[in-house]
């Protein structure tokens, strides 16, 4: 089948964003747009319709709070993996340790194969972003910090991370090391940054999720000074046809 770009699904007032799943031509995946709250069954049998004629054989969606999650469970969604949210306000962010800081830079076009390339490393096949993904990430918010790290004299790039803000709300977007340069404080110093740049914007409260199971990004994230929220995100999935 032809893939066809982002686009907003729309019926009423009830919106969700939508598109082919990390570049795969069989697999859609469908996020619900605020405000308009918890989507109906109607609009989401309608989503269903629309991309099933397209020739989608599964959906996935966004990582959804429990009272998002009513209406796809209706219509046949089943949990696919659950996450952690958690949160950090901000009040008491560290400076990044100076020899890591000073691998940072901003990130630059032509620094996506290379940043691709670590994602690769350091997600599971489902979770790699490819290029649009990466698009994705980093246009989701109205404000966007993309940082790397960065050998020195062009020897490559070892990390990265998307910082997104939204109105009052900061978003760790995305944070990955390459499994061979980890342990050296990069994915510290990259979350710190991001961290530290947002509250120099005033923002009050940044998020970030992570997936059960996932100790180590857990641990750098509770390190930077998040802290668990009681609830869980769940990514939900449903056969098409």
């Amino acid at each position: 089948m032809t893939t066809v770009a982002t686009e907003v699904l729309q019926w009423g007032w009830e919106r969700a964003r939508t598109g082919p799943w990390r570049g795969d031509g069989q697999i859609a995946y469908l996020a619900p747009l605020a405000p308009a709250g918890a989507p109906s069954v109607d609009f989401l049998r309608r989503c269903i319709e629309t991309l099933s004629a397209r020739g989608f054989t599964q959906v996935v969606t966004s990582a959804l709070a429990p009272a998002e999650q009513s209406g796809f469970l209706a219509v046949g969604f089943e949990e696919y993996e659950r996450l952690h949210l958690l949160s950090h306000n901000l009040r008491d962010v560290e400076r990044p340790d100076k020899e890591a800081a000073h691998l940072l830079r901003r990130g630059r076009t032509a620094d996506w194969p290379a940043v691709l390339a670590v994602d690769a490393s350091a997600f599971a096949p489902f979770w790699r972003l490819d290029a649009g993904g990466l698009s994705e990430a980093i246009d989701a918010t109205p404000v966007t910090r993309f940082r790397v790290a960065a050998g020195r004299r062009g020897s490559g790039i070892f990390a990265y991370a998307v910082t997104g803000l939204s109105v009052s709300q900061g978003y760790l977007q995305r944070l990955a090391v390459h499994p061979d340069h980890r342990r050296q404080g990069l994915g510290r110093a990259l979350g710190l940054d991001g961290l530290r740049w947002l509250r120099r914007r005033g923002v009050s409260e940044a998020v970030v999720n992570t997936q059960l199971g996932n100790e180590p990004a857990l641990a750098l994230y509770l390190s930077l000074g998040f802290r668990e929220e009681p609830i869980q995100l769940s990514v939900l999935h449903r056969r098409l046809g």
